[in-house]
């Protein structure tokens, strides 16, 4: 299988604020605490084991097992739930949302990245135990987000009148999902197994969190992922003071707001905006915010409302009900878990940049930030075509109009380069500027205009002779361009648009261990791969 790495910079689909963070500018090292190398995690398990308390190990990992009571789990699963009970034990983090079928391909490497990592540290830290960890976002509430996947550039899509916290959502109606998954997936043996997940997740599954979680551990489960679900009120009982501390003294929105000047006064885009309290209310099909009005705490759109002491008591009898929002859900997850590492792609990671100050103002250990592997898979068959055609790794990741006109001129035998051209006539005009600077003035601005528009006409020319060779080299751009969408699917990231039941069906039960080989967590490039 071979592997091919390309500069996340160089395949120019991540944003100038990562690709410095990889780089490691010294402007942006206030934004985080450590950068991802395996010595700096040496220094993160003695400052996180600091602050994880026993009691709250036992809390998760009894949480985590009853969660796990309904579905089988690997020996290694549960082995790694149980030991999360020891003070040796840390956690290596993903979180993603409860997409239809996992949605996009990423979600993939997401959890293999955090896999791969928890197998370096046990390498370089052979005395600590290190547990994968993926986090479902069963609180989010934008169901449009999560409610299909591609599949050959068709949508399967799941159509539900629910609101409130998706991981609450019944699974009625996915029977009828599966109807168009049977007929998209066709016959064999791979497309039967992937019916088969299909249907037992999320038909035979009450709600979309419990579906998502027998999904991932069947997929992931042998290698002892460990998938928790935080709507869970003993997890938000051990977050309760943090949650105090944010309804009111109101912390984040200073203090995300102050860091947020900065990344805006270092020219980058800011992801979120704090909110005066940075909690939702979750409860029978509702999740809305809570506001603070005239002197009074409110459910945002309803007739719910306390007072401090009335909500004081309120968060103590039924916490599950108070749901962090994107600010407040990073440090919920630091609170809860042993963490060193949190792993996600370049938009995650961004808004994580923003929140640095915050954690230290609610005295939690910020986690180190890793940007999660990204990855093109290239068949056999699609490895010798882009070879036969002579397009390199570089040029299959141009836009598609630039990556059309630089093989063109390329491979044709007439060179469309005008540049010797516009060199000859520029030396022209320079005799013709020194007679001009020697006569009148109004001469001179004659030989300017001339010059500019026989320079635009020269260009006009060099476009008109690339347009006539693109239309006599076209059989051989069709299929480079076909080529191409076929690995930039709607000329984006493959990761972003395939689902993983594409690759399953070509390769079946060997396609997450050859990926767990290929992929590198800390080896900060983009990868491409040939299976």
């Amino acid at each position: 299988m071979p592997t091919e790495c390309i500069s996340f910079r160089e395949t120019n689909y991540f944003s100038k604020f990562i690709c410095d963070y990889l780089d490691q500018k010294t402007e942006l090292k206030d934004l985080y605490h450590r950068f991802p190398n395996l010595d700096n995690f040496k220094y993160q398990i003695e400052e996180k084991q600091k602050s994880v308390d026993l009691k709250a190990r036992k809390v998760l990992s009894e949480v985590l097992s009853q969660q796990y009571s309904g579905i089988i789990a690997s020996e290694l699963t549960l082995e790694h739930i149980e030991l999360l009970k020891a003070e040796n034990t840390f956690t290596i983090t993903t979180g993603h949302q409860l997409n239809l079928f996992t949605g996009p391909l990423y979600f993939l490497y997401k959890i293999i990245s955090t896999i791969n990592l928890t197998k370096e540290l046990k390498v370089k830290y052979p005395n600590y135990n290190f547990v994968p960890i993926y986090w479902m976002a069963s609180e989010d509430h934008d169901f449009e987000e999560i409610n299909y996947f591609n599949f050959k550039g068709k949508k399967v899509q799941w159509n539900s009148k629910l609101t409130g916290a998706v991981g609450h959502f019944n699974t009625k109606g996915l029977d009828e999902v599966l109807k168009v998954v049977i007929s998209e997936f066709g016959p064999g043996k791979h497309a039967d197994t992937l019916k088969q997940w299909f249907e037992n997740a999320y038909v035979k599954h009450n709600n979309l969190a419990d579906a998502t979680r027998y999904l991932a551990n069947q997929l992931f489960a042998d290698q002892g992922l460990v998938i928790i679900d935080a709507d869970d009120r003993e997890l938000k009982r051990l977050f309760t003071p943090h949650i105090q501390k944010e309804l009111f003294e109101q912390t984040a929105f200073d203090t995300v707001s102050e860091t947020n000047k900065t990344i805006e006064d270092l020219g980058f885009k800011i992801q979120v905006n704090p909110r005066a309290i940075n909690f939702f209310y979750i409860h029978e099909g509702i999740r809305e915010r809570i506001v603070f009005e005239d002197n009074i705490f409110k459910v945002n759109n309803t007739e719910v409302s306390w007072n401090k002491e009335q909500l004081l008591q309120h968060l103590a009898e039924v916490p599950e009900r108070f749901s962090p929002n994107v600010i407040m859900r990073p440090l919920y997850q630091e609170v809860i878990l042993p963490n060193l590492c949190y792993i996600g792609g370049g938009g995650e990671l961004a808004y994580w940049f923003q929140l640095k100050s915050n954690f230290e103002a609610q005295n939690v250990v910020f986690p180190i930030l890793l940007l999660r592997n990204s990855v093109l898979v290239k068949t056999k068959k699609q490895a010798s075509k882009l070879q036969s055609l002579n397009i390199s790794t570089k040029d299959i990741f141009l836009k598609r109009d630039t990556f059309i006109n630089k093989k063109v001129r390329k491979i044709s035998n007439i060179d469309i380069n005008f540049l010797p051209q516009l060199k000859h006539l520029e030396k022209q005009f320079e005799a013709l500027y020194t007679i001009a600077n020697q006569t009148d003035k109004s001469f001179l601005g004659a030989v300017k205009a001339q010059e500019k528009k026989q320079v635009k006409g020269l260009k006009a020319l060099e476009k008109r002779l690339l347009k006539a060779q693109k239309k006599k080299l076209a059989d051989e751009v069709n299929r480079m361009t076909e080529l191409q969408e076929q690995l930039f699917p709607g000329q984006s990231l493959q990761e972003r648009n395939l689902n993983f039941s594409e690759l399953y069906l070509e390769f079946g039960e060997s396609l997450i261990p050859m990926l767990v080989d290929e992929l590198k967590p800390l080896k900060g490039q983009f990868i491409i791969v040939t299976l």
